[in-house]
């Protein structure tokens, strides 16, 4: 695992050391990794939701098995990477 150092001011630690203090969370390490994990998951369902409405807005088309397999294919390859890349 990487290791990377950063710098708080003292109400930010404060506010960190008060959530480790409750037990959910047994470091600081394990806190931001949470944190960053949820912002990914946001920005993940931005994008999806970005899509949607962008194939909402477009003109309609008919679907073939190539597009839906292409489809299935991508959010598969999504999963595994996602999966891979949790510690």
């Amino acid at each position: 695992m990487e290791s990377m150092n950063i710098s708080l001011p003292q109400p930010l630690k404060q506010f960190v050391d008060g959530q480790i203090s409750t037990g959910r969370y047994s470091s600081a390490s394990e806190y931001v990794r949470e944190l960053i994990r949820a912002d990914e998951k946001r920005k993940i369902g931005e994008e999806l939701e970005a899509r949607l409405l962008e194939g909402l807005r477009s003109p309609e088309s008919e679907w073939t098995k190539a597009d839906l397999k292409a489809i299935r294919s991508e959010a598969l390859a999504r999963l595994q990477a996602r999966s891979k890349a949790k510690p």
